[in-house]
Order: C-alpha cells, then sequence, then structure tokens
C-alpha cells in the first residue's frame, strides 16, 4: 500500500532540526533519540517512527486528502540508511573521535535536508539504484 510522501518529508524536517540541535550541541542524548527514530522507522516502515505518528495526528488532519503517493519500501530503505549514518554518529559523539560522530551527523543531516525541502531523498534514490542493479545483475 502506498504512502501520502508529505509523512516522510515531515519526518525529514524533524529530523533536520533534532541533528542541526546535535550539531550545535553536541548531544549524544538527542543524537540516541534520532538513532532511535530511524530504527523504528527502518525495523517497521516510516508510518512506525515517532515522527510518522505526530504527523499522522497532529498535522494530517490539518491538510486537503493526499494528492501524491509512494511505495514504502524506498522511504524504509532511507530509515535504514539514516540509522546507520545515526549509529556511527553515535559511536563518535560517544566513544570517540568526535569529528567522525559530528560528519555522520551531518551527512544525516544533509540528506535529510534534501528531503524536507527539496523532496530530493537520497536513500529512495539508493534504494532504486540497488533495484535496478539487482535486476540487471539477477
Amino acid at each position: 500500500m502506498d504512502i501520502d510522501v508529505r509523512g516522510p518529508r515531515f519526518g525529514a524536517a524533524v529530523t533536520t532540526l533534532v541533528l542541526a540541535l546535535v550539531l550545535v550541541t553536541g548531544s549524544a542524548w538527542l543524537l540516541a533519540w534520532q538513532t532511535l527514530c530511524f530504527a523504528l522507522g527502518a525495523a517497521g516502515g516510516v508510518g512506525r517512527s515517532p515522527y510518522a505518528w505526530l504527523f499522522r495526528t497532529a498535522v494530517r488532519p490539518r491538510l486537503g486528502p493526499p494528492t501524491e503517493f509512494e511505495a514504502p519500501q524506498p522511504p524504509r530503505f532511507a530509515q535504514f540508511v539514516g540509522l546507520v549514518f545515526a549509529l556511527v554518529g553515535l559511536v563518535g559523539l560517544v566513544w570517540g573521535p568526535g569529528w567522525l560522530g559530528l560528519g555522520a551527523t551531518a551527512c544525516a543531516l544533509a540528506a535529510a535536508f534534501l528531503n524536507s525541502v527539496f523532496g530530493y531523498c537520497l536513500g529512495c534514490e539508493m534504494y532504486l539504484l540497488l533495484r535496478r542493479g539487482a535486476a540487471r545483475f539477477g
């Protein structure tokens, strides 16, 4: 079943804010929260993340019906990619080196920003490229 594209974009906007705060504050706790959000989205699909719940309960009722939909698999894969970067960032912030934590967090922030502002999902594009490659060589 396809999903409303506004949900993942809203999640990306919240993620952008959270990751920007991580970079400003250096808070490992805040990055741990975002890591958990990515993990829930990767494990159960983007509709299972806390930001999706916030979108469904507080934002979507105030919007008109969705006009654009997308398959859930690419955003779920993007959550997994975000999870990997957040985990690397968390390791860097907690155990060092600090530059690793900040660099991985900055990469995740850049991807979330592109999705929230321009609707360009790097993780989704990676998913599609991998599927095309698998179909070509599989």
